[in-house]
């Protein structure tokens, strides 16, 4: 197979035709002696999608759906639809049609030139709000700031890897998936092409601004431990003004002799104090939170039914 292209699907029923068509006029009329297929990762949709992939893959053998027993989430939809591939590139895209199939094009001739990860990179976002444009990118900015490895700004999933990288993502099975970083952490050669990202042509966007949070802090903890080191820089800080704070108040009933009992000061020290040794200790959970998650080793997700053969255990040979 030279080429499979992963959707990952929540609720996409208004798209599912239409990016179909725009797939199969893209990938037809390109040179591929081994063929292409598209694999639909179904995560958990509650309305019409999983008969509506059914039927795209009872008439046409080229397409394959995987269909999960609940909602996991997108990366994990992702992180499926990886597992199961067989290409030797390997596209990954949204349903919601904000990303253009025909870039695939593009994104392919540009992988034959020596590149293992060819990204696509949005010079402008259509059809969203002031607000998800504005924390996407202060996020991406901070990540970038924050983590040690290089994760390109202004970049989403909308992606073609090679079978190498695919091979390696397969070697990294943790429970709070973030591939882009991932993909970036992996290293090999790396580019990009830069497109307008048009609007969502249907439906509703699975990713409300609590699961956004969620991605984020899975990013975070994921690539840096700067919020740990923030929570003991703040333990320091806080610990030396108390300790003037302390001078202060001997100073005070030693020398001017002017204090009153349960002095103010005394319980907005208490406060602060703790309340900086929760944030610190809020810090630590959310790691230790994911740390327990990846030693409990269970799957990353659970197929109810599929058109596809189980993937073979482990990491492919190289």
């Amino acid at each position: 197979m030279d080429l499979s292209v992963i959707i990952p699907i929540y609720n996409e029923e208004t798209n599912i035709d239409e990016l179909y068509r725009r797939l199969l006029s893209v990938l037809e009329p390109m040179v591929l002696a081994n063929g292409f297929e598209l694999i639909f990762v179904n995560d958990g949709s509650r309305d019409r999608s999983l008969p509506m992939l059914k039927a795209l893959a009872a008439r046409d053998l080229r397409v394959h759906y995987l269909d999960f027993s609940r909602n996991f989430g997108h990366q994990i939809a992702v992180t499926a639809g990886l597992d199961h591939s067989q290409g030797g590139a390997v596209v990954i895209i949204d349903a919601d049609l904000q990303d253009p199939p025909e870039l695939i094009t593009d994104l392919y001739a540009k992988l034959g030139q020596g590149y293992d990860v060819v990204y696509a990179k949005r010079r402008s976002r259509q059809g969203e709000s002031y607000a998800k444009k504005l924390t996407a990118k202060v996020f991406y900015r901070l990540l970038a700031r924050i983590t040690h490895v290089s994760i390109p700004v202004d970049t989403g999933d909308f992606r073609i890897i090679s079978r190498r990288v695919v091979r390696t993502l397969r070697q990294m099975p943790e429970q709070h998936k973030f591939l882009r970083g991932q993909i970036a952490w992996v290293g090999f050669r790396q580019t990009f092409l830069e497109y307008d990202r048009a609007e969502r042509a249907g439906g509703q966007t699975g990713y409300t601004y609590r699961k956004m949070l969620s991605f984020a802090l899975d990013g975070i903890t994921s690539f840096s431990d700067a919020p740990l080191k923030a929570a003991t820089l703040m333990g320091f800080t806080v610990s030396g003004v108390a300790f003037l704070l302390m001078l202060y108040t001997l100073y005070s009933r030693l020398v001017w002799h002017d204090y009153e009992p349960g002095w103010a000061s005394l319980m907005m020290s208490i406060l602060f104090l703790g309340g900086v040794q929760l944030i610190a200790l809020g810090v630590i959970g959310e790691y230790v939170a994911r740390l327990s998650a990846n030693v409990r080793q269970r799957p990353l997700y659970i197929i109810a039914e599929s058109d596809l053969p189980a993937p073979a255990p482990g990491p492919e040979p190289f």
